[in-house]
């Protein structure tokens, strides 16, 4: 359906060395767009991903180390990039602990990670665009950027506020050619999430299917995971001349979860 309309497009996507934003990165090259690729490391294994992603596709794929709790660093891997037509802001952490407990450098740095990164990288990429005469961002925000719980503080907050940075960002951008959206996944099988069925399972002495639909997905009313592929399925969407004028919104991949 998608095949290759993003050619000549330079894609962004932090935090893009696994899980989600692998996913998303590769969807994106499917459909023609060069490729930065972007974590903290640095390894062999990082560029190795990138130039098997670009044999995979047929397109450019770099692989650019930039420190999301940075805002210098943020900044810097836009500038690196040298162009970037589409931005999407993936880069995350999480801490589960009660407030009264939460450490503060835990909050900090899911502040800085989570949400502070999107505003850095999307002020530093605008300018590009509008140079350009088109861009877009996408912001994985998560369905705790509509709803919220219990030991999860900062990781909820620092969703809402994405939502929020991606509101204004709409209306700062509504009469040009560039558009932001945020997409607000429920449960996504990742690699991480794969590893801690196992633990979870004999934690509750529960088998593998019982763990994934009483406890994981507990909030989440389809009971099954979204995978990577929608969710980048998605993001290509958000790229598509289709959703020209989808802006300043977001767009739940939950199983019906903020439905509740």
């Amino acid at each position: 359906m998608f095949e290759k309309f993003l050619t000549g497009k330079t894609a962004v996507v932090t935090g893009s060395n696994s899980g989600i934003g692998l996913g998303v990165a590769h969807r994106l090259a499917k459909a023609g767009a060069d490729v930065v690729l972007n974590s903290f490391t640095d390894s062999d294994e990082d560029h190795a991903l990138a130039e098997k992603m670009a044999g995979e596709h047929g397109v450019k794929v770099r692989y650019i180390k930039a420190d999301m709790s940075s805002a210098d660093e943020c900044r810097a891997l836009i500038e690196k990039a040298g162009a970037c037509d589409i931005l999407v802001n993936n880069a995350g952490i999480q801490h589960v602990t009660p407030i009264p407990e939460f450490p503060v450098e835990k909050w900090d740095a899911i502040i800085a990670i989570n949400m502070s990164s999107a505003f850095h990288t999307t002020a530093a990429a605008l300018p590009l665009m509008r140079k350009a005469g088109w861009g877009r961002i996408v912001n994985i925000a998560s369905a705790h950027g509509l709803t919220a719980s219990p030991f999860k503080s900062a990781y909820v907050a620092a969703k809402h506020g994405v939502v929020g940075l991606t509101k204004v960002t709409g209306l700062e951008t509504a009469q040009e050619k560039i558009t932001c959206n945020a997409i607000c996944p429920g449960y996504v099988l990742t690699p991480l999430v794969e590893a801690q069925i196992p633990d979870t399972m004999k934690e509750y002495g529960m088998n593998r299917e019982d763990v994934i639909k009483k406890v994981m997905l507990e909030r989440q009313p389809s009971k099954e995971f979204a995978t990577v592929e929608e969710i980048g399925d998605t993001t290509v969407f958000l790229c598509s001349d289709a959703a020209a004028q989808i802006t300043g919104t977001t767009i739940s991949v939950d199983g019906g979860w903020t439905a509740l």
